[in-house]
């Protein structure tokens, strides 16, 4: 069986060699310096406003930069020249540098109105942005996306060419983080508007202005790159192409890195390679913290996880400290909530310590277990209808999917299926509530435990488990009013309230996986976890 596996990792390897092969390495020029990577799937959308993924959130940090950039940990002016905050706090001026797009336009205060009211836009097209909430911070936002008002209204400004004003609700302490998020990002109208579903794939009018710009997209096998000779700090930018490539299998893809035909990737790593790696100084192997949830998601509206007894009986009933030691065992942490640790309030304890474990240990709690299900109705899980896990194509999901399998057969007698679908059809399915029980898992978009929160909202694009909660709504949009521990108050009530329902199972808190080339310097993954090649370089 070993030599089978080797024989058919080392035939995926030659063809995968032979296709990146033909498609770039007799096409690099002399001296050019070409970044080969791997998104591990393809992205259902590369477009600013429409992404809500981690693998299309790659691609936009590498070729698009915001009024702020994290670098190095450290949040800097990146677009904006500089900026001003009023008094109140709810004022934001922010002054645009001379800067241009990769088609050599100068980028204006008003690519980023035109932009951020795009994600704000009922009608966008081909359907509506599911990060609008991320701006609701801003007044007349929310009514904007609502319908109830119009965009017209939403106080973002182009004051003129250099300048953009922006009034908040609120104060929101972490308004510039989000600044440097990717639906916050600047869009050409005059690109857009030729091809409103299109336009991001397509190199004649994906302009952009970042280090990187689009020069092809192949569907289905790679997103090729170059540098932005128009990008304000393009100086800096020592890499001259990146060819992205799609590769779902971990072994094919670990064997490619490995033959040197990879230079670096996220998370695409055989689960029963990473002791090894680890011991090899020399793999380019590492792992780091990131702020990140992985669980599996209720459909709240489907009988029989419509009865939270039922829900928080399988929640219990799974071992993730079994699930990390001998199944992910990349460093996670079993979850024992939805925030992650690494997120304090406002009195600086951590939020995850002051807000408990709900009942959720690292070990399965059998008995309580079995006493819900028997309460819902389902004594020994008899009775219990047939029901399906789903999960995104990859060997992780895929193992930790059967470990959860086996713990709920064994622990409280029923029997699930598990079925998976490619990454872009996957996410449709589960955004459109097409599920019962489907894997999740949610990265912070800033450092604060709203980006977690605000997940759950009943208006929120991302909320796949179906459920509405006017209460729930009311604690969110509350927090948003409210400054200092009065504030984080309605965040712990909130998260708790979410808990209680268990509309979602947590499994473990994320940690980063990562395989970076030796020769591969420079680079770096935020905090929050995307890859930034802008400064990188291969060293020869």
């Amino acid at each position: 069986m070993t030599k089978r596996i080797l024989a058919l990792a080392m035939i995926l390897m030659l063809v995968f060699t032979t296709l990146i092969g033909c498609g770039g390495k007799d096409e690099v020029a002399e001296g050019e310096k070409v970044l080969k990577w791997n998104l591990n799937g393809e992205p259902k959308t590369i477009d600013p406003q429409q992404n809500s993924a981690s693998d299309g959130g790659h691609v936009i940090n590498n070729t698009f930069e915001g009024l702020m950039r994290e670098v190095n940990g450290k949040l800097e002016p990146a677009i904006a020249e500089s900026y001003e905050v009023s008094e109140d706090g709810k004022t934001y001026t922010f002054k645009i540098r001379d800067a241009k797009w990769s088609d050599g336009q100068a980028i204006t205060a008003g690519d980023f109105e035109y932009a951020w009211k795009r994600a704000l836009d009922p009608n966008l097209i081909p359907q509506p942005s599911e990060y609008a909430f991320q701006l609701f911070y801003v007044k007349g936002a929310q009514e904007a996306y609502e319908g109830k008002g119009s965009l017209d209204d939403v106080a973002i400004t182009a004051v003129d060419d250099k300048t953009l004003q922006v009034e908040l609700i609120a104060p929101t302490p972490y308004f510039l983080e989000l600044t440097a998020f990717y639906t916050y990002m600047p869009v050409r109208k005059d690109m857009v508007d030729k091809d409103p579903a299109k336009w991001a794939t397509n190199p004649e009018t994906a302009v952009s202005n970042g280090p990187f710009v689009l020069s092809e997209y192949h569907l289905g096998d790679k997103i090729v790159l170059k540098k932005n000779e128009n990008y304000w700090q393009a100086d800096k930018v020592k890499i001259d192409k990146i060819e992205a490539f799609m590769i779902v299998d971990y072994s094919t893809n670990l064997a490619a890195y490995e033959a040197g035909d990879i230079h670096a990737n996220e998370g695409g790593t055989p689960l029963q390679e990473i002791p090894r790696l680890l011991e090899d100084k020399n793999s380019g192997f590492v792992i780091k913290p990131t702020i990140g949830t992985y669980y599996y998601i209720f459909n709240v509206t489907k009988a029989p996880f419509d009865n939270p007894k039922v829900r928080r009986a399988l929640t219990l009933a799974i071992d993730r400290k079994q699930i990390t030691d001998n199944v992910s065992k990349g460093g996670e942490l079993p979850a024992n909530g939805f925030v992650p640790p690494g997120l304090l309030d406002a009195e600086g304890n951590e939020f995850r310590t002051v807000a408990g474990d709900y009942g959720i240990k690292d070990t399965a709690d059998v008995e309580e277990a079995k006493k819900l299900l028997a309460e819902a109705g389902f004594p020994n899980g008899e009775g219990f209808p047939a029901a399906e896990v789903l999960y995104n194509t990859s060997e992780g999901h895929k193992a930790i999917g059967e470990a959860i399998q086996e713990m709920w057969r064994k622990n409280l007698g029923i029997s699930v299926e598990l079925r998976n679908q490619e990454w872009a059809v996957f996410q449709d399915t589960r955004h459109n509530g097409n599920f019962s029980i489907a894997r999740a898992g949610w990265l912070g978009d800033y450092a604060d435990p709203m980006t977690m929160l605000d997940l759950w909202l009943s208006y929120s694009g991302n909320n796949d488990a179906q459920w509405k909660s006017t209460e729930y709504d009311n604690l969110i949009e509350g927090s948003k009013l409210q400054t200092g521990q009065e504030r984080f108050k309605m965040l712990y009530d909130a998260e708790k309230m979410m808990m209680d329902e268990m509309i979602v199972m947590p499994i473990y808190y994320y940690t980063k996986k990562i395989l970076v080339k030796p020769e591969v310097t420079g680079w770096e993954v935020t905090p929050l976890g995307h890859f930034f090649f802008g400064f990188a370089d291969i060293q020869e």
